[in-house]
């Protein structure tokens, strides 16, 4: 059975930073494409970065939603079966239940998701 595992979100102050991590079983985590997605109050899903299979044997293959360029990174350990985002420089429309997903863009499934939260 899948399972991910979010963990790590909280409230912030903008400008914060905070670093989510993602415990996966289930299935071969090394070789799927994991995603970050979120989903602001009242609003829909969205995806915010994406992370290939290749990146565990020195590939590139990091995406990411424009709004989180440059402060957003995504990473994977695959002996660890983790996926972690580090957010930087928060601000208050990145506040969202943020959701570890597997495979490409919103996925195919989902953990039960983290609450993040930016306010002064």
């Amino acid at each position: 059975e899948v399972q991910l595992v979010e963990s790590g979100g909280g409230l912030v102050q903008p400008g914060g930073s905070l670093r989510l991590s993602c415990a996966a079983s289930g299935f071969t985590f090394s070789t799927e494409s994991m995603s970050w997605v979120r989903q602001a109050p009242g609003k829909g899903l969205e995806w915010v970065a994406i992370i290939s299979s290749s990146v565990g044997t020195g590939g590139s293959g990091r995406y990411y939603e424009d709004s989180v360029k440059g402060r957003f990174t995504i990473s994977r350990d695959n002996a660890k079966n983790t996926l972690y985002l580090q957010m930087n420089s928060l601000k208050p429309e990145d506040t969202a239940v943020y959701y570890c997903a597997k495979g490409w863009g919103l996925g195919d499934r989902r953990g039960q998701g983290t609450q993040v939260t930016v306010s002064s």
